[in-house]
């Protein structure tokens, strides 16, 4: 069965449109793909006590884009900070832009990708923060009060403690040292007593010691007279 002229256009007809739609298709579907003015995002930032100005492109199509900044004044370009060029990533490819942005500092940042966005400007303008870049100063640590170290005692404590008695001490060692002299003890009556022979039974042992005497002269005597008389006869 051969096929008509008819139905033969009628087939390349429908597969033009069929080609024309997925062209289409593919292409706005490639494009919105492709680059987007709402994967750039611009902030200001700070290295140390120097501004940045920091882009961010999360374009992972592999478009360059030719981005640039603008220092805004009421509105409009008062100078131009300068322009680079970025290849997106998914993880997003940043670039830095040297500026020592004041607080408050207005900035246009517009980018420029052919066939994608042609020159559009990443809304809202940027705003830089109201605190200016500077260095932080670590305070120096302050000892807590406990490890202070105590105030070491002065030479001259000791030897006053040592060389200088106390008040309870001198007054404790005074009666010692004065008792001989304020009133005589017990024993050093008794013994000037025994000297002196003031004892009451003194006078009878003298008289019980004469008698003895005379007495043992006596018998002496007599001894003597009886010797005598017995060599006579």
């Amino acid at each position: 069965m051969s096929i008509s002229r008819r139905n033969a256009r009628r087939s390349v007809r429908i597969l033009g449109l069929a080609s024309a739609s997925a062209a289409l298709v593919l292409g706005v579907s490639g494009q919105a793909l492709a680059c987007n003015i709402g994967e750039f995002k611009a902030e200001a930032t700070c290295k140390g006590e120097k501004g940045q100005i920091t882009v961010t492109d999360r374009d992972f199509s592999g478009q360059k884009a030719t981005v640039s900044v603008f220092l805004e004044n009421n509105g409009a370009d008062e100078k131009k900070i300068g322009e680079q060029v970025v290849i997106g990533t998914k993880e997003g490819a940043t670039i830095v832009f040297d500026e020592d942005w004041a607080p408050g500092a207005v900035y246009r940042v517009n980018v420029n990708v052919p066939r994608f966005i042609d020159n559009k400007n990443i809304e809202p303008n940027l705003t830089a923060p109201a605190t200016a870049c500077k260095k932080e100063e670590s305070p120096s640590p302050t000892p807590p009060a406990s490890e202070s170290p105590a105030p070491a005692p002065s030479a001259s404590a000791p030897a006053e403690d040592s060389a200088t008695p106390s008040a309870s001490e001198s007054s404790a060692a005074a009666p010692v040292s004065e008792a001989p002299s304020n009133a005589p003890s017990a024993a050093i009556g008794d013994s000037n007593l025994a000297e002196t022979g003031a004892n009451s039974n003194t006078g009878l042992i003298a008289g019980v010691a004469g008698a003895l005497v005379v007495v043992g002269g006596g018998a002496v005597y007599f001894g003597m007279r009886r010797r005598g008389a017995k060599s006579g006869s």
